[in-house]
């Protein structure tokens, strides 16, 4: 939880850094900006998930040979995509700015930010397959060493390149940026320790490294993942848009009101990475009865996070938004908008916790299936609530998050039926 507390750190101090300046337009612009740049990243997020649940199912038979040629592979992928984004920057950020709404003066500095941004590429796809890969090694210290260490020093780069050089929007991209590379080599460092470099060293003896079956699961795997996670991206680009839609003043406010939902899911996605841990390696040995008893012991937890979350983000959020940004105009927008954001820990609980479950198990086909039909269900219901302007906009996205869980509910009973005991397990 610990860990998972701290990444959302990365968006809070962008956003207290340019926050702090009381300039609107740039911290509108960054606002913009980290949804573009989020959405090409994270569409390959399956770099983290499908590594955690391959490498927990591998951990859990004790095929500790496929368990590094695992991150060596999701290394070469991590580092292979992450050269092509930043080759094909340009017609992508150009495509993205063309879809957004936004003023002129918005898009200039949304696009100062981006462009910055993409020199990160290789080293955030290969962060996402250390942190997969420790997670579902189950190795949660050295997760928060790592995350940690990101977050320090995107604090101090940010801090010194806005407050200190006046960089603006790019200061915080550059700032970035940089952790991502501080943060890569720091995990590769932690990832030899964790295997052992003889043990890597040894991965070359072996034909089956990058073997075709190997690949081809891995690809399956991660494409299922991959559709979702562009989908669910799609849903949260289309929010962003709304709030773009509403003007400079309402995307800014967003922008600050977001922060609390991004730690509420990075803190209750912690039970959610135990569960894929957990399920992975159960599903590995064949275990229905330790499936069933991972998922009621990381819903107990996480629903007791929940409430706290809730209570907290109703009764400090205020104090908070006071704190992030000195423009009344832009604490005015965000105010009204706190009871939402303070229900979404609750409502979103269950959607986060199945995600780690259906992770774990890799039943990434319903988990692709399920986020199509959330995605198709949340536009229907923001085009009906548009008349409401803001308040309509945060009620579908609370809704988004109960039509996760429903989808992903309604399927889980017939997912758990197919898992059979192995045969060193009978």
């Amino acid at each position: 939880m610990l860990g998972q507390a701290s990444i959302p750190l990365v968006g809070i101090v962008d956003t207290f850094v340019i926050g702090r300046t009381g300039d609107a337009v740039a911290l509108a612009g960054v606002a913009l900006g980290s949804v573009i740049v989020t959405f090409v990243f994270w569409a390959f997020g399956f770099l983290r998930m499908g590594m955690t649940g391959l490498t927990a199912q591998a951990h859990g038979t004790g095929d500790t040979q496929e368990t590094n040629a695992l991150l060596v592979r999701g290394l070469a992928m991590g580092a292979a995509i992450g050269l092509a984004l930043f080759a094909l920057q340009w017609p992508l950020t150009t495509g993205a700015f063309a879809l957004l709404a936004g003023g002129e003066e918005l898009t200039g500095a949304a696009h100062g930010y981006v462009s910055v941004r993409f020199f990160g590429a290789p080293a955030a796809l290969g962060f996402y397959a250390l942190l997969g890969w420790l997670f579902g090694l189950g190795r949660t210290r050295a997760a928060l060493a790592l995350q940690l260490v990101m977050n320090v020093a995107n604090v101090a780069l940010d801090i010194g390149f806005v407050w200190g050089l006046g960089w603006g929007a790019r200061g915080v991209a550059a700032g970035t940026a940089m952790a991502e590379w501080i943060a890569l080599v720091s995990g590769i460092a932690i990832a030899v320790r964790v295997g052992g470099w003889p043990a890597f060293l040894r991965l070359r003896q072996y034909s089956h490294l990058f073997a075709r079956a190997e690949l081809r699961r891995l690809i399956s795997v991660n494409l299922d993942i991959m559709i979702r996670t562009l989908a669910l991206l799609f849903l949260f680009a289309w929010f962003a848009n709304g709030g773009a839609r509403l003007g400079t003043v309402q995307l800014a406010a967003n922008a600050v009101l977001n922060q609390f939902v991004a730690v509420s899911a990075y803190v209750l996605d912690a039970f959610a990475f135990t569960a894929e841990a957990r399920v992975g390696a159960a599903v590995g040995k064949g275990r229905r009865d330790e499936v069933m008893r991972a998922i009621r012991l990381t819903g107990e937890f996480s629903l007791g996070a929940g409430v706290l979350l809730a209570a907290a983000i109703l009764f400090a959020g205020g104090m908070v938004i006071d704190g992030m940004t000195p423009n009344g105009a832009v604490r005015a927008a965000a105010y009204p908008y706190l009871p939402y954001v303070a229900l979404i820990p609750l409502l979103g609980m269950p959607a986060w916790l199945l995600d780690g479950v259906y992770v774990g198990a890799t039943w990434s086909r319903p988990f692709r299936n399920a986020a199509l039909v959330t995605v198709a269900m949340y536009i229907a219901t923001d085009l009906a609530l548009r008349p409401y302007a803001a308040h309509g906009l945060w009620l579908a996205m609370l809704l988004s998050y109960l039509y996760r869980a429903a989808t992903l509910g309604a399927l889980l009973p017939a997912r758990l039926r197919t898992i059979a005991p192995r045969a060193s397990a009978a």
